[in-house]
């Protein structure tokens, strides 16, 4: 089944670089959305997050705050 998966990232964040190390390891495409390079995306990393923090990785509807790796998996098995 098809999901759109987004990371919203910075280049010095340790837990960004584990979520796409792990979506890479199990062949996931993913867009990156790297804040630094693009700060108009903080507005939509609010909105779909709440927060500013980051990893924030989107799989079709799931939003998932942080490295949790487990979480990460299950949206994608869903």
């Amino acid at each position: 089944m098809f999901r759109t998966v987004k990371v919203y990232t910075t280049p010095t964040c340790g837990f960004c670089s584990l979520v796409k190390q792990l979506l890479g390891n199990l062949g996931v495409k993913y867009d990156e959305i790297d804040l630094t390079a693009d700060p108009s995306k903080i507005s939509e990393l609010v909105e779909i997050s709440g927060q500013l923090g980051v990893p924030v990785t989107v799989v079709g509807n799931q939003v998932i705050i942080g490295y949790d790796r487990g979480k990460i998996e299950s949206a994608l098995a869903a």
